[in-house]
């Protein structure tokens, strides 16, 4: 079926299934890690409420019928190891009903956690990483060609991605019109690391050059994902290197690699045998009819839902990472349409001493991934993601909903151990403060002046007062 196999990429299908499958990977992992703490049980955003208030057809995910830790993380680990084997490529080995499975598992497993992950499951990767599980499911195995129609859907996504990304910009701030935008970025970030601080001292031209740069990969070139090869492929390859400089520069948690991922899907057998000398592999198999009428009907469902997706791109107010449906699928994605042009922390601090006056007794909780102490350089955690981390910063940012922060003050002043093993530093490890506060600093990375002399990499200063000094009921300690 000449029509319906794409026998020159696969090449393609390998990198997407089993870049998908790692992204997959570290986001079972980092439920694992992550989840029980924000969620569980004793969670600061606990799913058993959760799910008492919202129905499951409003958010279908296996914890309405029941929620335990237990529960997620057999869930989880179940996840992680059928990712790996994808990862290795194993079931790929097998007829293509078996790798099929294998992702819609992943994907039905995930859309469990994240359906019932509230704020801290918020994040446009989510999204992105449930749809393109989703789409690759139906990439077959390696004992048929790939198909054709999941290859372009798969350029689809990244189109939207890319593009939607691209129109948030320009109608966003002002900042990205007159090119300045990258002037803050680096710096105002979310998560930076340590590259950052070198990136955003670099002379303004190149910042501009940046924004310019990225104004071309976001807006121009996704139309030539869809070119004939060979212009198809050097979109690709524009893509992956844009992408790979955020990378370099940033912590979006699996973003940026996913994207470089979707990128392959433009990228022929035919440009890297080129460029790398390879011979042509051997012809697939026959592909069974049931496989050809599953991937068409699976094709025809995406393209019914890209509707909503492709309105939002030409709408004037268009939406930035949203769901048009409950399970994740053909979503509408973007980010940062203003860039921050000044970057304010909050910082958690208790104390022991009897009277909270005293400001001599004040110490500070250190964060793993956010600024905190102006000394330490900032850390790469990408591709994994700090979620109470990001859920900080967007509270700096004047967020409304507040339940998570102050149920993770209670956690402090209670002492719980599950609660500050996902901080880096406790300062109070022979027991809980009596006391714990909030107050929100101006941070800006410092000069290069003044990195030689103190050798701090922030600069800060005390804006005000977030939480007055607060202690639980009775003034008792846990």
């Amino acid at each position: 079926m000449e029509w319906f196999d794409a026998g020159d990429y696969e090449v393609a299908r390998q990198v997407l299934q089993r870049g998908v499958a790692a992204c997959y990977l570290i986001g079972f992992v980092s439920a694992i890690n992550q989840f029980p703490v924000l969620l569980g049980d004793r969670g600061l955003l606990p799913v058993a409420r959760f799910t008492r208030q919202v129905r499951f057809r409003q958010s279908p995910s296996l914890f309405h019928w029941r929620y335990s830790d237990r529960m997620l993380r057999v869930l989880a680990w179940s996840g992680a190891g059928l990712a790996a084997a994808l990862v290795a490529g194993l079931p790929q080995l097998a007829p293509p009903w078996l790798p099929m499975a294998c992702f819609l598992l992943l994907f039905a497993a995930y859309l469990s956690i994240v359906n019932v992950g509230q704020t801290f499951y918020s994040f446009g990767w989510e999204s992105l990483l449930l749809e393109a599980g989703f789409v690759v499911a139906f990439l077959g195995s390696n004992d048929v060609a790939p198909p054709l129609v999941v290859i372009l859907f798969c350029r689809w996504l990244l189109f939207r991605l890319e593009f939607g990304a691209g129109l948030i910009k320009i109608r966003g701030g002002q900042e990205w019109r007159d090119l300045t935008a990258l002037y803050y970025h680096h710096e105002t970030q979310p998560m930076p690391n340590p590259v950052s601080w070198f990136v955003h001292h670099l002379p303004k031209w190149f910042h501009r050059g940046e924004v310019l740069g990225n104004h071309f990969a976001q807006l121009v070139v996704p139309f030539f994902l869809f070119a004939p090869q060979p212009l198809a492929s050097v979109a690709g390859l524009i893509v992956i290197l844009t992408q790979g400089w955020l990378v370099l520069t940033g912590n979006f948690a699996w973003l940026n690699w996913i994207t470089i991922v979707l990128a392959f899907s433009a990228i022929d057998d035919t440009s890297i045998r080129f460029v790398l000398g390879l011979a042509p592999p051997a012809p697939a198999g026959e592909t069974p009819l049931w496989f050809v009428v599953v991937v068409l009907a699976a094709t025809g469902f995406l393209l019914v839902l890209s509707w909503w997706p492709l309105r939002n791109l030409f709408a004037r107010r268009q939406l930035m990472n949203a769901s048009f449906n409950r399970y994740h699928l053909v979503n509408a994605y973007g980010a940062f349409g203003t860039v921050t042009k000044e970057r304010f922390e909050v910082v958690v601090e208790g104390s022991d001493a009897a009277d909270p006056g005293d400001e001599s007794g004040w110490l500070a909780y250190e964060f793993r991934g956010k600024p905190g102490d102006p000394a330490r350089m900032p850390r790469q955690f990408a591709p994994y993601h700090l979620r109470l981390d990001w859920l900080m910063w967007f509270l700096a940012l004047g967020t409304r909903d507040t339940r998570w922060f102050e149920m993770l003050l209670a956690r402090l002043l209670e002492g719980d151990r599950a609660t500050l093993r996902m901080l880096r530093a406790n300062p109070f490890p022979s027991g809980p403060p009596r006391y714990v506060r909030a107050r929100v600093f101006l941070y800006r990375f410092s000069t290069p002046a003044e990195r030689r002399a103190t050798g701090d990499w922030w600069v800060r200063s005390e804006v005000g007062m977030l939480v007055p000094p607060v202690s639980l009921p009775g003034g008792t300690r846990a």
